[in-house]
């Protein structure tokens, strides 16, 4: 499949992929200036099952997403503007300053937020797949989580429950190899956890998910399969996150070699490569990096001339 994607689309990839990287290498920067509070949860070196898996879909469909969820915002499109104003709190933010890393949302955009309970939004997906079907528009969901919540109660009900209605969800794995310190090798008796679709009569893959097309044609696969109505899939990306688990992690569970192993196997770099070898050239690829930056940049700048929230409308959202 891969052949017949375009080059303008593979660009669009490695431009989201860049515009993910940078933006939170920009979010940790404020984080230790202080211009940014709470905490946050990291997907740098994961950029590519974000992007793989999103561009499998229709501009209608829908996400659901998870506290480690700022990619999959902007690789469904976020206005960067709106999303940095949320990380640091201003009322001009998508959820006006009051989600922050772990609650963005955007509803206009198909996003339907991020979820800080694990596994919390496995089952929501199972209640928007039964919407979706029920208005017989063959939109479809993708719902991502961790590792850690696939031991999750939530996991193995919701699953079964979207078999036995054939709904439109796709159930996205993002395999980071912990779950928080627990590595998912002693949580598991089992190699791949796609292999956990067959006890619930739906197709399952796992696939490397530093590879962004191998991502793509996986996720597209299945997504096909939904919108035709053939029911639910267990995709597995297999990945690794750069940073802790949260700001307040101190790493000490994992050695710097292992560390290292796996930044050799960057998803943007690994994709740039390819890009290369196929004749597109390195100062095009260049200049989509350097944009990507810029655009960080100028998001910071409007997120900092913002308005903070007003004392006013301090209760809004508050209905209890």
């Amino acid at each position: 499949m891969r052949k017949h994607i375009s080059k303008d689309l593979k660009l669009q990839m490695l431009e989201k992929m860049h515009l993910i990287r940078a933006f939170e290498e920009k979010a940790e920067e404020l984080y230790t200036l202080g211009k940014i509070h709470g905490t946050m949860h990291l997907s740098i070196g994961m950029e590519a099952s974000a992007v793989g898996s999103i561009f499998a879909l229709q501009s209608d469909d829908l996400i659901l997403s998870t506290h480690r969820g700022h990619g999959h915002c902007i690789a469904k499109g976020a206005n960067l503007n709106l999303m940095m104003a949320e990380f640091m709190g201003k009322e001009n933010g998508y959820c006006h300053g009051r989600g922050g890393s772990m609650h963005i949302a955007d509803i206009k955009g198909g996003n339907l937020g991020a979820n800080g309970v694990v596994s919390g939004g496995i089952p929501i997906s199972v209640g928007v797949g039964l919407g979706l079907k029920r208005e017989g528009k063959r939109r479809v969901v993708l719902c991502f989580f961790g590792d850690g919540a696939a031991n999750e109660g939530a996991f193995h009900e919701s699953l079964n429950m979207a078999a036995i209605y054939r709904l439109p969800v796709i159930f996205i794995c993002e395999n980071n190899q912990y779950a928080m310190s627990l590595p998912y090798q002693k949580a598991f008796a089992i190699e791949k956890i796609s292999d956990r679709a067959s006890g619930y009569g739906m197709p399952g893959k796992t696939v490397d998910g530093n590879d962004v097309l191998m991502v793509f044609e996986a996720v597209y696969e299945a997504v096909e399969k939904a919108r035709s109505g053939e029911g639910p899939s267990l995709i597995e990306t297999q990945t690794y996150r750069w940073r802790g688990h949260s700001k307040s992690d101190a790493n000490r569970y994992r050695t710097k070699e292992e560390i290292e192993f796996w930044k050799e196997k960057c998803p943007i770099r690994r994709f740039s490569d390819y890009l290369t070898s196929i004749g597109i050239d390195q100062t095009e690829l260049a200049g989509v990096e350097k944009q990507a930056s810029l655009v960080i940049e100028e998001a910071v700048i409007f997120a900092e001339q913002s308005p903070e929230p007003s004392l006013d409308d301090i209760e809004r959202g508050v209905y209890a």
